[in-house]
């Protein structure tokens, strides 16, 4: 390498070291002595706080499935296209949105085929009343030969005495059975349970009520049928609301009336209403039935 050129590599040297060193600002305040070097491309220090803030994004917890899941398919013509089947003599009704309240409805008479007038008359009242109320509904089905004469193949409860005596427990038990079924296919521990029924199953829906067969029941109902007769434990059981409904000319209207007077007198919460209508299940009992139970969807009193 020439000697001339060595001043020129030199001072390119220089200048590199120059360039990679960090950049220096001098800043001198009033009294100060020294020069505070300050690093221009330093970071601010940022404390952490203690916890994490949620995400404002956060996606909520998925809504639990309802029902949970579905029942095994069982094949039946006790049930309407309008409710579901959850197994051989059970039929269930679920409210758009989890409910824990559950009607448990006890049918009237109905004969022993695919489709009948009652049949289809009577899941429908109880789809639609515990629908509008937000309620789940469990639709079981009676025995055949407990009908009164005439109809000893169609579905019934027992509704005299001594046919409540001999049948009442075992029947209420396969209700129970059936409640613990439903609470495991929609994933729900029901804390508040109404009985009621119409016609027949308004008489065996009383005898439960008198004789303090179901003292886990919230409330009772009795629509289009209903007799009152005094037993042993009545004394001794807890009242609850009575809802007694009737046609103000169905030949039970009598004997209805009857029931609440005796519910009454026992200190039952009762309320007893007629309508001008004719014998069976009717929407207009179950709303005002659900009303009188506490349930926050009935109607209006």
């Amino acid at each position: 390498m020439r000697s001339s050129t060595w001043p020129l590599v030199l001072a390119c040297v220089a200048l590199g070291a120059l360039a990679c060193r960090e950049t220096e600002v001098s800043a001198r305040s009033p009294g100060q002595s020294a020069t505070t070097s300050v690093r221009v491309d330093a970071q601010p220090e940022v404390t952490p706080s203690a916890e994490p803030r949620a995400s404002a994004s956060a996606e909520p917890e998925p809504a639990a499935p309802w029902p949970r899941r579905e029942p095994a398919p069982v094949v039946t013509d006790w049930c309407i296209d309008r409710v579901r089947t959850l197994e051989q003599g059970a039929c269930y009704v679920l409210p758009s949105r989890p409910s824990s309240d559950l009607l448990v409805y006890l049918h009237g008479i109905v004969p022993p085929t695919p489709s009948s007038v009652q049949k289809t008359n009577f899941q429908t009242v109880v789809a639609n009343a515990s629908e509008r109320a937000g309620v789940v509904a469990l639709i079981p089905r009676g025995n055949v030969g407990l009908a009164p004469k005439g109809h000893e193949k169609w579905w019934g409860w027992p509704t005299t005495g001594p046919s409540y005596r001999r049948l009442g427990p075992e029947l209420v038990e396969r209700i129970r059975t059936q409640r613990k079924h439903l609470e495991d296919v929609v994933g729900v521990t029901f804390s508040r349970v109404m009985v009621a029924g119409s016609s027949s199953g308004a008489y065996f829906a009383t005898a439960i009520a008198l004789h303090g067969a179901m003292d886990e029941a919230h409330g009772f109902g009795a629509m289009s049928g209903g007799a009152g007769y005094r037993t042993e434990e009545l004394a001794t059981l807890r009242p609850r609301p009575f809802y007694v409904g009737f046609g103000s000319h169905d030949s039970v209207a009598g004997s209805a009336r009857a029931l609440g007077k005796l519910l009454t007198d026992a200190g039952w919460p009762v309320r007893v209403a007629a309508h001008p209508l004719p014998h069976g299940a009717r929407e207009v009992y179950l709303d005002e039935a659900f009303s009188h139970w506490g349930v926050e969807g009935g109607a209006e009193q």
